[in-house]
């Protein structure tokens, strides 16, 4: 991601429909006291991945290869795509599908098993039942986002949860993203059946007649329509990230005149997992070691505006004051995600007149 678009700012534009051009490229071996590498590992993400240059030059000091990348788009395009070539791989390794997707590849044969050592440090904490193919690097929370500004003006007191958004005094405030097109928008989705039980319908009903907005992607939402933003649009209440407020941090390091309403949150993780069919395993599993490394974990939040899954791993100044790590966001199981989300879908484009 870059730096404010996780959050066109570095928000992820996971937050976003990507376009399906896929694009590659190579990190460059590591500085001149290195080794010349002796082999490649490709590894197939998103269109949103971004480490450091020298983070991945450290792997290829330490291990002789070369870090060759293949964007296949977002990562809901990612998933789908590598579901369509099971055993037949574009690459060795694949980065970037969530638990709102990762039941669909797995299901399709597309990992190899693999548990790296270094899991036992963090990641295995995120692990998904019954998909042992998969490990988590990184973390992130869709909640709602407020600009404090407005309703501090307004003397209107602050929402809480998703409940407060349906009320009368917030009628025509709230910017959400379409869940067919914007996967923070279906995560917030998701957060809504995962918080609200069956009354999730119903509640949804009751945010069409306050008079919700709703955008194609994230970018639109949060850079334009967004009043906290830089975009300062018309509204106050947004569906974005836990860590976008860090974002906002005025140069001089004043508090940003935005944050998340924690109640609000659901929670995504991103894994990696070998291909099935690499003809580079070893350099594969090599590779998800070093991304639960604490090296290249710190450099996580900075990078793609995300959270490290390994223990100890230091946020950023910014972060752990203004963005810190929800309590208690919602999750739901893989194979429900699998299996309902189509079908909360279809039931969203009914309510709301779609």
């Amino acid at each position: 991601m870059t730096t404010l678009g996780r959050v066109g700012l570095a928000i992820l534009t996971a937050a976003t429909l990507a376009t399906s051009a896929c694009a590659t490229s190579t990190a460059p071996s590591a500085q001149s006291d290195a080794p010349a590498a002796t082999g490649t590992v490709t590894l197939v993400t998103h269109s949103s991945f971004q480490l450091p240059e020298n983070v991945l030059a450290d792997f290829t000091k330490q291990t002789g290869l070369a870090v060759r990348t293949v964007e296949l788009g977002d990562g809901g395009e990612l998933a789908t795509k590598l579901s369509l070539t099971p055993g037949n791989p574009p690459g060795d390794v694949a980065f970037g599908v969530d638990n709102t997707y990762a039941a669909r590849p797995v299901r399709a044969g597309v990992f190899d098993e693999y548990v790296s050592p270094a899991a036992a440090n963090g990641a295995r904490d995120y692990a998904l039942a019954g998909m042992p193919q998969l490990t988590a690097v990184d973390f992130g929370d869709v909640c709602v986002n407020i600009d404090t500004r407005f309703f501090k003006d307004k003397n209107l007191p602050e929402p809480v949860t998703y409940q407060d958004l349906a009320k009368p005094e917030y009628r025509g405030l709230t910017v959400v993203q379409n869940p067919e097109t914007a996967s923070p928008g279906m995560a917030f989705l998701a957060g809504t059946v995962a918080t609200l039980g069956d009354g999730w319908q119903d509640y949804w009903r009751a945010l069409r007649t306050n008079d919700v907005a709703v955008t194609p992607n994230w970018t639109t939402a949060y850079s334009t329509d967004f009043s906290g933003s830089s975009g300062r649009g018309p509204k106050p209440i947004v569906v974005s990230y836990a860590s976008s407020p860090a974002a906002e941090v005025g140069k001089d390091g004043a508090a940003p005149p935005t944050k998340a309403l924690l109640d609000t949150c659901f929670r995504q993780v991103e894994y990696a997992g070998v291909l099935r069919g690499t003809k580079n395993p070893d350099g594969a599993r090599k590779l998800i070691d070093f991304l639960l490394s604490p090296a290249a974990q710190a450099t996580i939040p900075d990078a793609m505006y995300v959270y490290p899954v390994t223990r100890g791993v230091p946020l950023p100044e910014a972060w752990a004051k203004y963005a810190p790590v929800p309590p208690k966001p919602a999750t739901l199981p893989a194979d429900r995600l699998a299996d309902e989300r189509d079908g909360w879908v279809r039931q969203w484009r009914q309510l709301m007149g779609r």
